[in-house]
């Protein structure tokens, strides 16, 4: 079966200062999109309109949501949440979109051009979490049939490190509602067919150039 994996569209920033002058209640930062990111999402539909699509999953972020909207109502399906497909900092109180993240975290901008997930992420449980959950979409299908699955940077990015035997966890830049296709066959065989697809979104990137 085919997986094409989809990195979700332009989120809303959220850092911490922003939030404490707005007075944010507290918990972890979870936000939409923006609506820049509402069109790259909406683009995803005329990009994937030729697959066969038997599946449609995503991360329970409300940004992966967001992203899955246009492509669920297209299907007449709702998306699948899969819990374990959130990103390592689902629970950070604090979101930058990593475009401007040099500006507002140039710490955890470093480690990202080093490719390296941020120092507190236990690393090879995360990879444990986002491979288990690939491989479960992978068991509900057979065939040739294909699977969409909208997440995250630093998910789609450890699981291809994971498959391809790569020591970086955060080896590829992934742009916004970017594409990358696995395929999976019945002897087990992980095979990365492409990587970040951006032609259906390449006019909408020009404001997050460079971004991860």
């Amino acid at each position: 079966m085919q997986l094409i994996l989809v990195r979700h569209a332009l989120p809303e920033r959220i850092h911490a200062s922003d939030a404490a002058a707005a007075d944010r209640p507290g918990g972890p930062a979870d936000p939409p999109l923006t609506e820049l990111g509402d069109r790259q999402a909406e683009r995803l539909v005329g990009a994937l309109a030729g697959e066969d699509v038997a599946g449609l999953y995503a991360s329970p972020l409300a940004r992966a949501r967001g992203t899955a909207a246009p492509l669920a109502a297209a299907l007449g399906r709702d998306p699948v949440i899969v819990h374990d497909l959130r990103e390592y900092d689902a629970d950070a109180a604090h979101y930058v979109p990593v475009h401007e993240m040099a500006r507002l975290d140039p710490g955890a901008w470093e480690r990202m051009l080093a490719g390296l997930l941020p120092e507190h992420v236990d690393v090879p449980a995360f990879t444990a979490r986002v491979d288990a959950a690939f491989e479960g979409i992978i068991a509900a299908h057979e065939g040739r049939e294909a699977a969409v699955v909208v997440a995250h940077a630093g998910v789609v990015n450890t699981w291809l490190a994971h498959l391809l035997g790569l020591p970086r966890p955060l080896t590829f830049p992934l742009d916004y509602a970017g594409i990358t296709r696995i395929i999976a066959a019945r002897d087990g065989r992980r095979l990365v067919r492409t990587v970040n697809e951006i032609a259906h979104v390449g006019d909408l990137l020009t404001m997050t150039a460079g971004s991860g």
